[in-house]
């Protein structure tokens, strides 16, 4: 249903030369590191908010509902508005600061935002480490959620722009792939420190400065975008750096659209309002509100989120549960090589919709299962148990190959170089607020929908996997500063795009 690639110069990326170099790999790996802060804290919570030393400490009456055995408990266990704002807190507060991270990207650069997000997220962790009290735990997480919302809106931005056209989907994915990484260590860490009592939860949560750290370290020597540099008037050192992170000198084709992009870029003073103009139509809903609140609706973070407390409400022991997340996160990181392999070569578009058929039976067979055999006080048979565990690794790995990885790298690329911060703060807002949103449902949900919160995903996926059907153009190998031209050519948005930017 999507309009080809319509040439841009004659160049289609074609002319564009470019080898791997060094400086150009480190440049990447240093920025792929804001993933593994989001990623640890997406493993470490959930295994958290399941240890009896934490819970003992912060929430003593969902311990005591915890050693119960009741038949109204299965589902609903962890059933706490407390115990999840602890969870959602840090999104809330990422949904605050990346309209902050949107100015200090665009006027300071990609490299700045990334310096003040691991800068907030090592604060976090001391906060949640040392805490005393729940005020300490949810001051923390808000650090932590102020880090995360300036390194979600610029380390996307940042990979996009380094990378060539033709490895662009592999490049982006190193945020998805960092963040896969950090989940599993987390989950290793949790493993180990369930075991250290009472202060083991302190532990894993304060091991959350490492990847700060090593973060702000390597982004001394970060350099910035060309796009950036070029976009702040700094030319000169704009085509340096290009040519540096392509290892050549004949970078003509590619600067002239960097300066393209930056004459339009300049004339717009009012980069969120431009957002809504017509001729950003399809960028707005596609990239800034359909695909990032979508990744959340597919319900894959709030398994990553709760995956021991789901394990241990099915009738798993703790440390089977947190064995059983450490099974899950290690299908992500292998789902995410996998997309990273075909991501340029098969395209967005079938990534996105293969996955869906997958995701959609995973949830079904999961809900059949727990309605038929679960929730009446009894424990799962280790037969179903092995296929709820079977049906879990399929969801995370279709989500892992899909709209784990292209739910960031989708957005970066579609936005025009002028609204392309703004653009990205949109992203991130909406997706953390969703984030936020269904990490403060969840288990709520879980305990009064039951078995139907699995069909109620289901439903979600279909919706999701036909607006990626009907609306999202192709946009593998397409140079970034070119793909606002395949909407003139789309069934539905050439009716609102046109050959000009008009500025605001």
């Amino acid at each position: 249903m999507a309009g080809g690639f319509v040439h841009h110069g004659g160049t289609n990326g074609e002319g564009f030369e470019y080898r791997i170099t060094s400086y150009f790999v480190f440049a990447c790996i240093v920025a792929a590191l804001g993933g593994s802060l989001f990623g640890y804290d997406l493993g470490v919570s959930g295994g958290v908010t399941s240890m009896d030393d934490f819970l003992k400490d912060f929430f003593p009456k969902v311990y005591r509902r915890k050693q119960e055995h009741l038949n109204e408990t299965d589902y609903c266990k962890y059933d706490n508005q407390i115990l999840t704002l602890f969870t959602s807190s840090l999104y809330f507060a990422g949904l605050i600061s990346t309209f902050a991270a949107s100015h200090v990207t665009r006027t300071r650069g990609r490299r700045g935002s990334i310096m003040v997000g691991s800068v907030s997220f090592f604060v976090g962790a001391i906060f949640n480490a040392f805490a005393v009290n729940i005020s300490m735990l949810i001051i923390g997480r808000i650090f932590l959620g102020i880090g995360i919302g300036f390194g979600n809106q610029a380390v996307p931005l940042y990979l996009s722009e380094m990378a060539p056209a033709k490895i662009r989907g592999a490049v982006n994915q190193l945020f998805q792939l960092t963040t896969c990484l950090g989940i599993l260590i987390a989950n290793f860490v949790n493993y180990g420190t369930n075991k250290i009592h009472p202060w083991g939860w302190r532990l894993s949560l304060g091991l959350a400065a490492v990847p700060a750290t090593l973060m702000f370290i390597g982004g001394i020597f970060l350099p910035e975008t060309p796009n950036s540099l070029v976009e702040q008037g700094k030319l000169d050192e704009g085509r340096r750096v290009l040519e540096k992170i392509r290892g050549v000198k004949n970078v003509d084709a590619e600067f002239a659209d960097l300066l393209e992009a930056s004459e339009a870029a300049r004339a717009i003073t009012q980069p969120f309002r431009n957002l809504l103009q017509p001729k950003n139509r399809p960028q707005l809903i596609i990239g800034g509100l359909g695909i990032p609140a979508f990744q959340q609706l597919t319900g894959m973070n709030s398994i990553l989120f709760y995956a021991p407390v789901i394990f241990q409400s099915l009738g798993f022991g703790s440390g089977a549960a947190l064995y059983s997340s450490i099974i899950t996160s290690t299908m992500l990181v292998v789902a995410t090589f996998v997309s990273m392999a075909v991501v340029d070569r098969f395209g967005r578009r079938f990534l996105f919709l293969e996955a869906g058929c997958q995701m959609i039976l995973s949830m079904l067979v999961l809900a059949i299962i727990l309605a038929l055999k679960f929730g009446r006080g009894v424990e799962l048979s280790k037969g179903y148990a092995v296929v709820l565990v079977i049906m879990i690794c399929l969801f995370v790995a279709a989500y892992g190959w899909s709209w784990g990885p292209l739910g960031w790298l989708v957005p970066s690329e579609l936005f025009p170089l002028e609204t392309r911060s703004a653009g990205q703060s949109l992203v991130v807002s909406v997706n953390l607020f969703f984030t936020a949103a269904i990490a403060q449902c969840f288990l709520v949900s879980l305990c009064h929908l039951r078995y139907g919160i699995f069909l109620l995903f289901a439903a979600l996926i279909l919706i999701m996997s036909l607006f990626i059907y009907f609306l999202l153009p192709e946009t593998k190998q397409v140079p970034i500063e070119e793909i606002h031209l395949l909407f003139q050519n789309h069934w539905l948005w050439k009716k609102y795009v046109g050959n000009g930017r008009t500025p605001v």
